[in-house]
């Protein structure tokens, strides 16, 4: 049984599941340059991606669409060649008639040809994304999911392999009031009240390590929630039943914050956001256990997966995890929209044969292609041990191997390493990265070495995860810490096949050091670099690695701005 997840709209990407394995998942972003979050305008982007793989749109016996924006139903506007499409699907959220509803449809035009598709609810395909990918899963075993998107509140279900349910909302606020904040309160504050910005809470997640949560602040937001949002008042009735209406619930999430800021004054901006934090932390917490009191009379173990856009926030998922309130909890490292297609594909496969493990890879992303790189670049072998040698001597190295990872995150398929063991490091990679100053750079580490420098250093090969740096590492990998002293860790284990495994091995041997900078390899604002060529083209790094050949830039090629000069 072949299924052929389509996830449209932004974050638009491509996914094979056959015979309950994936196969790929094929990210727009992650193609030819393109921009970060891009979309699936012409379906003829499905067709040539089957036919890379060596299949025709007829091989596939069942095409799944990922649902969104409405009610009763979604529609996309498409083209298919020259022709323009108007499909229909589900809406974001599951209907009345349970999470696996269906929305049957016709008219998928491929490569000339007309074929039936199935699309389930946006949100269903995060719960059997983030479920069918578990240990859980593998394990037959129930789990809680928590589901905390951008346009919705936080949403907690049940699922068990037979099924799965609906249980409760949270509280009233959209995943994405972390990146409203944003545009009220520092460097990314903007007029624009109607734009839903991708990229915000990342950058936010970072910069709150600028500030201190102030409890003063942490009550008005409460105050301000408790009257605007949670209260049975009028407008905080219509603000909760209309929250279908995405226009409404970001107008009212921007109302929120203005009420806020007009009792905040004049306060320092960096501590206003991480009160913010603070205080969506301690709700999503609080409520979470009194959720889990409600719904005590489930049998079994009590495990946790996390899905939607607020799963990349490691510091949620850390604050989850340390409640003791769950004996495992699980992210999917694409808990955000690149797992839609995904998930779409899994939702289908549930449909028919319930909530079965699915069998995966992180690194199911696009094959590096073939092109030529410039000519201001020599080529010559270089093995992974003078890699190593290489990234000793304090010099950032592209490296490519193999396919990418799924996934917003860079682990080690698309990254770019460095030693981490100088302070300035840190800065070159976010000058040439083209990044604020506050961002961090995170390890990749050797996941039984990991517990030894970071607290608790626990298997995370995702970033998924918060980790402190213990104080007698923070200085000897200074360009790892994050301002708070934490770290965004990967770990991969000593026994992986993949090459960076080798890497770090290789490094180790060499500076008594298990863990190297890994940040992802791409233009700014645009997807992991698909080839050699795109690495050479972008140029901000004078070596690039792929498969056993080491890229340099030839001397007339450098530039002085180029040159890494960093002191011990």
């Amino acid at each position: 049984m072949r299924i052929c997840g389509i996830k449209l709209t932004h974050d638009g990407s491509i996914a094979l599941v056959e015979d309950g394995r994936l196969i790929f998942c094929i990210e727009q972003e992650k193609r030819d340059n393109n921009r970060r979050y891009s979309t699936i305008e012409n379906l003829d982007a499905v067709v040539l991606i089957l036919a890379e793989h060596g299949l025709d749109p007829r091989d596939i016996d069942q095409f799944v669409i990922d649902g969104w924006d409405g009610e009763v139903e979604s529609q996309f506007q498409v083209s298919s060649g020259a022709e323009h499409l108007t499909l229909k699907g589900a809406p974001y959220v599951e209907r009345p008639e349970g999470l696996l509803s269906s929305h049957e449809g016709g008219g998928l035009v491929l490569d000339g040809k007309s074929f039936s598709y199935r699309s389930y609810a946006h949100v269903t395909g995060h719960v059997a994304s983030a479920y069918c990918t578990s240990p859980f899963a593998k394990a037959g075993e129930p789990a809680f999911c928590l589901v905390w998107d951008g346009c919705i509140f936080p949403r907690l279900y049940y699922v068990e392999p037979g099924g799965g349910r609906f249980l409760e909302c949270l509280f009233p606020i959209i995943g994405h009031a972390y990146a409203v904040a944003g545009h009220h309160f520092g460097p990314y504050r903007q007029p624009n009240r109607t734009n839903w910005d991708l990229g915000v809470a990342g950058k936010l997640m970072a910069y709150i390590g600028l500030g201190a949560p102030d409890e003063d602040i942490v009550t008005v937001f409460r105050e301000v929630y408790e009257r605007c949002l949670a209260a049975d008042t009028e407008p905080a009735r219509r603000y909760r039943a209309n929250i279908n209406n995405a226009e409404a619930s970001l107008a009212a999430t921007h109302d929120f914050f203005e009420e806020s800021a007009l009792r905040l004054g004049a306060k320092r901006p960096e501590d206003i956001l991480a009160s913010f934090h603070v205080f969506l932390e301690r709700l999503l917490v609080r409520e979470m256990g009194l959720a889990l009191l409600r719904h005590s009379y489930f049998p079994g173990p009590r495990n946790l997966c996390i899905a939607g856009g607020c799963g990349l926030n490691i510091k949620w998922n850390s604050a989850l995890r340390a409640t003791g309130l769950f004996d495992a909890v699980w992210v999917p490292p694409f808990p955000n929209d690149s797992g839609s297609a995904i998930g779409a594909a899994c939702s289908a496969m549930v449909a028919d044969r319930g909530f079965v493990p699915l069998e995966w890879s992180v690194y199911g992303g696009p094959t590096l292609t073939s092109s030529e790189a410039s000519a201001e670049w020599d080529a010559s072998p270089c093995s992974i041990s003078e890699l190593a040698a290489l990234l000793a001597s304090n010099k950032p190295v592209v490296f490519l191997a193999g396919r990418a990872e799924l996934g917003p995150r860079a682990l080690g398929g698309r990254s770019i390493l460095a030693a981490a063991t100088l302070p300035g490091m840190k800065d070159h990679l976010n000058d040439i990265k083209l990044r604020e100053h506050f961002r961090p750079v995170a390890p990749i580490c050797l996941e039984d070495r990991a517990s030894d420098i970071f607290d608790p250093g626990s298997p995370d090969p995702y970033m998924l995860f918060d980790h402190q740096t213990r104080p007698e590492w923070r200085d000897r990998i200074p360009a790892v810490v994050h301002l708070d002293g934490s770290a965004r860790l990967q770990t991969i284990s000593r026994t992986s096949e993949h090459k960076v495994a080798e890497l770090l091995i290789e490094y180790e041997k060499l500076t008594g050091i298990p863990l190297l900078c890994n940040t992802s390899a791409n233009h700014h604002g645009r997807g992991f670099f698909p080839d050699v060529a795109a690495a050479c083209k972008w140029g901000r790094v004078e070596h690039i690695w792929c498969d056993g050949l080491l890229w340099t830039k030839t001397l007339e090629a450098k530039v002085p701005s180029s040159e890494l000069v960093l002191t011990s």
